[in-house]
């Protein structure tokens, strides 16, 4: 067993506003997650908060989409 707990949306939420990440709006079910900074490299992370709690699957590709290690990702939610 790992020692990642699954994260709830709210905790991702807060995560990727922590990384600097701003919500998108878009269509449809998923939400997209966008830097603020308009001078950062375009990422764009998913969020499906009716996946929630996020297993760790979700969790590694809401991760490498923020373009950061797992360690940071759970890191910036302190």
């Amino acid at each position: 067993m790992s020692g990642w707990k699954p994260l709830t949306c709210k905790e991702v939420k807060a995560i990727l506003t922590n990384l600097r990440f701003r919500y998108r709006n878009t269509e449809g079910s998923h939400e997209q997650w966008v830097p603020i900074d308009p001078q950062a490299p375009f990422r764009k992370v998913t969020v499906d908060c009716p996946k929630a709690p996020f297993s760790q699957d979700l969790i590694g590709f809401m991760h490498r989409q923020a373009g950061v290690s797992k360690k940071a990702f759970y890191a910036a939610l302190k």
